[in-house]
């Protein structure tokens, strides 16, 4: 079955009958499109899929899959959860027993199990995650707005923003916005690029989620080619805010 735009309620809706397993990420990546989680896993057809939610970007903070129908909950406890660039590991969450046991014999099988200071690391992440969160979202709030206003920025995607195209949904099925902003800088791959280079307080990195705030044009990754050249993510970090807001007007 071919992919499905984040939006489109209908098509999901759809795949739960064609589908042993149907997947998706809400808030999306790169461009944060929010999900009608409710309407997709709580649709009362006849549906034959189960149903995996990557929760990665909203947290179980901002969003609660489970509680809205979904089967399986998935996280990169890289990212947010561990939240101090340190970390390897994922999380796999169900109220399902029969789900459950299978997911913990696979994980048995196959020796995905975490080691004690993988466990320890991801622990010690949930402990602050409330209070990264909070600085965080407070921040690309911010930054989105201001990026906005910039003539440098082509377009921002964030779904704290009115205009953003999930904008409504993310304030029903969320509880916040989230600290990941993703914007199109006016330039081709190597301004772009010179752009980020430019950066002091922003690090160039792959990885989000952390008290750093990283960056990363998108396109530049295989598979990620169409994209704009100028697309960026920003996951933004517990900084002061005008010390991240004057690295990026001057990298700007």
């Amino acid at each position: 079955m071919p992919s499905i735009e984040i939006p489109d309620t209908v098509g999901w809706i759809r795949a739960l009958t064609q589908s042993e397993l149907v997947w998706l990420e809400s808030p999306s990546h790169p461009l944060l499109e929010v999900a009608d989680l409710i309407s997709i896993c709580g649709t009362p057809v006849d549906r034959r899929a189960l149903v995996v939610v990557d929760n990665t970007f909203a947290t179980p903070l901002l969003q609660k899959p489970l509680e809205m129908g979904a089967d399986i909950v998935i996280h990169s406890a890289t990212k947010f959860i561990g939240g101090h660039a340190d970390l390897v590991a994922g999380v796999a969450v169900t109220r399902e027993a029969e789900v459950r046991d299978a997911l913990v014999r696979s994980r048995m099988l196959l020796g995905a199990v975490p080691g004690s200071i993988e466990t320890f690391l991801a622990l010690r992440g949930v402990r602050t995650l409330e209070l990264r969160l909070t600085r965080g979202m407070d921040n690309a709030c911010e930054l989105a707005s201001r990026l906005d206003d910039h003539e440098r920025v082509k377009v921002v995607y964030s779904p704290g923003l009115p205009f953003h195209a999930t904008h409504q949904m993310a304030k029903e099925r969320m509880s916040g916005f989230g600290a990941v902003i993703t914007f199109e800088f006016v330039g081709n791959a190597g301004e772009t690029d010179d752009f980020i280079d430019r950066l002091g307080v922003i690090s160039s990195a792959t990885s989000l989620g952390g008290v750093e705030s990283t960056i990363e044009r998108r396109a530049r990754w295989p598979g990620q080619a169409h994209l704009p050249p100028g697309l960026v993510r920003l996951s933004v970090g517990c900084e002061h805010i005008e010390d991240l807001w004057v690295d990026l007007a001057g990298a700007l």
